[in-house]
């Protein structure tokens, strides 16, 4: 951030000033030196929310202790306010940073945020005394390469002898640190994984080379991984839809009529003001009004299921992305009718967000997405005279309400599919540590499951 503004203040480092309504030659592009570092800038930026992201949500929740039952109800309420936060930082950002980009200055508006950063650094360390850390238990990715490995070396072992299963190995011990939240319980579900916690003759039990033998709790976590890949092949269609947002919707304010008076222009970069103030709305709604009324109905703490709210995700983002299809003739002055689709996408995001115990990142596939979607349209659309549904320079002598059914029918397919895996998907069964240093039965964890 710190060079980011470096290079909206340094003039050595900015193209010459030009106003293209003022003069008949065309502006200076930025050279080299300056591209240079503008893209060290945005990569370092990048570099740096990569390591930010995925980690500042899961070292939240980490505060709480599952196995404590005062505390475990607290975690989902604090995904809750988490994006309630975020979604005020981002109204704020939204409102006043971008109008200060705009009408004072980048070299002051980028120095805004630079500082809150340098302020948020120096409060993380501060409070580094106060935190709950929690001992490495090693990558996920490595044990579940390792079930694989060790199911496929004992490929030609038997899951049964005589008619009976073959007694699975566990190590409470080994395992301590990986089930902080419970034990996963043994499924009848993709048995020949099973082979991988087969103990033979070649194994150590005291000292397993897992590569070789996994543990029970370590072959159900891969069985949760597989059986998870469907729902969450469906989230990233959501988020392909919801990645434009950030992209048609800004270049479709700047055709606008912005002004709310003669005096003040609303900038385009605010008009995803909406899609926060909706957001906050929501999460407020949801966690003060929907859950205890919807709790009282279904008997879950939660209100609903995270299927159920997954699906009520899918379900508004169809509507939203349905009510962004607009006819040619309606387009051009000041659209108040754009309001409901950005009032309508936060409530989609905000129901699939909460779906936090995924492993894998709905974002990151549905931005690569949406860049192919666009690109796909882009070739398939182009026409003798160059024209296409999704032109660069003016989105008015475009298609884009075609681009929206496009959008609005891949969305519907996706969300058959979503109902389909729903249906059949199963919720994995723990065996929670009791706060006596026992363990709560499987059949009331298998039960207390399947109510999550």
């Amino acid at each position: 951030m710190t060079l980011l503004t470096l290079s909206a203040v340094i003039p050595q480092l900015l193209p010459p000033p030009c106003n293209p309504s003022a003069s008949s030659t065309p502006c200076q592009e930025a050279n080299g030196g300056q591209l240079a570092v503008l893209y060290v800038a945005l990569l370092l930026g990048a570099i740096g929310s990569g390591g930010i992201r995925p980690c500042v949500v899961a070292f939240g929740a980490d505060q709480f202790d599952e196995t404590d039952p005062k505390q475990s109800t607290k975690t989902w309420k604090y995904f809750n306010w988490y994006y309630f936060v975020m979604g005020v930082s981002i109204l704020v950002a939204l409102t006043v940073v971008v109008y200060v980009q705009e009408d004072v200055g980048w070299g002051l508006g980028l120095g805004i945020p630079t500082v809150l950063m340098f302020l948020s650094v120096i409060a993380l360390v501060c409070g580094f005394r106060l935190y709950r850390i929690l001992d490495p238990a090693g990558s996920p990715f490595t044990r579940l390469l390792q079930v694989l490995v060790a199911a496929f070396r004992k490929r030609k072992v038997r899951v049964s002898r005589d008619g009976k299963a073959v007694e699975l190995y566990r190590n409470d011990e080994l395992d301590a640190a990986i089930s902080l939240g419970g034990r996963l319980v043994h499924t009848k579900h993709m048995e020949f994984l099973d082979k991988a916690a087969i103990v033979t003759q070649e194994d150590n039990l005291k000292s397993p080379d897992l590569w070789r033998l996994s543990t029970v709790h370590r072959v159900e976590e891969l069985k949760s991984v597989i059986r998870m890949g469907p729902i969450w092949a469906a989230g990233i269609l959501l988020f392909t839809a919801y990645a434009q947002q950030n992209t048609f919707s800004i270049q479709q304010a700047k055709t606008m009529d912005r002004h709310l008076s003669r005096s003040f222009q609303v900038p385009s970069g605010s008009m995803q003001v909406f899609t926060t103030i909706s957001m906050l709305a929501t999460i407020a709604f949801y966690d003060r009004v929907f859950v205890p009324v919807a709790s009282r109905f279904t008997g879950l703490e939660r209100g609903i299921t995270f299927l159920h709210r997954m699906g009520i995700g899918f379900a508004i983002s169809i509507l939203a992305t349905l009510v962004a299809v607009q006819p040619p003739r309606d387009r051009g002055g000041l659209h108040v009718d754009r309001a409901p689709r950005v009032l309508l996408r936060p409530g989609a995001g905000e129901h699939e967000e909460h779906s936090h115990r995924a492993v894998l990142d709905h974002h990151l596939g549905g931005n690569y997405l949406s860049t192919l979607l666009v690109s796909v349209v882009h070739q398939v659309t182009t026409g003798d005279d160059r024209s296409n549904w999704l032109p660069d320079d003016n989105l008015n002598r475009g298609k884009l309400e075609y681009f929206y059914w496009l959008l609005t029918l891949l969305q519907t397919v996706n969300f058959v599919y979503y109902v389909c895996c729903a249906k059949f998907y199963t919720f994995k069964p723990v065996q929670v540590h009791g706060a006596g240093g026992g363990d709560k039965s499987e059949e009331d964890e298998v039960e207390l499951a399947s109510r999550v």
